[in-house]
């Protein structure tokens, strides 16, 4: 039983990343149909709000739920729980914390919905854009913690980290440029 557990526990995570990660891309998109006329701004922000509303309540936060549970059952039944305390579980600790990032950025992403089915857009599709990839960060240094464990060197994590994150921001940096210059809108920052 525990390894089928196991194996829902992993499916659950999967879908809880698709939608951390398409939820900020229907934000860009609400954003920056701001700069639209109307009523095709209307339009593109209906039938966005429909598919925000669907993905966010029908896919993340059930995945998100599920992946807790199971989580914590397979920890349970594992034995991992007994780790916490040992020297040779600090690898678990330190993902359990990377998790709590994790649903953080749930939440902050919840608020983000929220304030778009107000019509309130406080930020640019830039920033969002740069928001998007907190998730990438988090599922990178989540996999890698529970992959290779104790034998991980917290220097070149850590340096690794760095470096991508540095790297996805010049990606946002050049698709921007390319943006621009193909004459396509970049940001649109506080727009009702």
């Amino acid at each position: 039983m525990y390894l089928y557990l196991k194996a829902l526990h992993i499916i659950f995570v999967v879908t809880w990343f698709a939608g951390l990660f398409y939820m900020p891309r229907f934000f860009i998109y609400n954003t920056e149909a701001g700069d639209k006329p109307e009523p095709e701004k209307a339009i593109i922000r209906n039938q966005l709000y429909t598919m925000m509303k669907r993905l966010w309540y029908i896919i993340t936060w059930p995945s998100a739920i599920i992946t807790l549970v199971l989580g914590l059952t397979v920890m349970v039944m594992g034995g991992w729980d007994r780790l916490l305390t040992d020297p040779a579980g600090k690898w678990l600790l330190i993902k359990l914390c990377f998790v709590l990032l994790l649903f953080a950025y749930h939440w902050s992403l919840h608020r983000l919905f929220k304030q778009e089915e107000r019509g309130e857009f406080r930020y640019s599709s830039g920033q969002l854009r740069g928001w998007n990839e907190v998730s990438t960060l988090l599922l990178f240094a989540i996999v890698f913690v529970a992959t290779v464990k104790q034998t991980m060197s917290w220097l070149y994590g850590t340096l690794g980290l760095v470096g991508l994150g540095i790297l996805l921001m010049m990606a946002i940096k050049w698709y921007k440029r390319k943006r621009e210059r193909a004459g396509e809108p970049t940001s649109n920052a506080n727009t009702k």
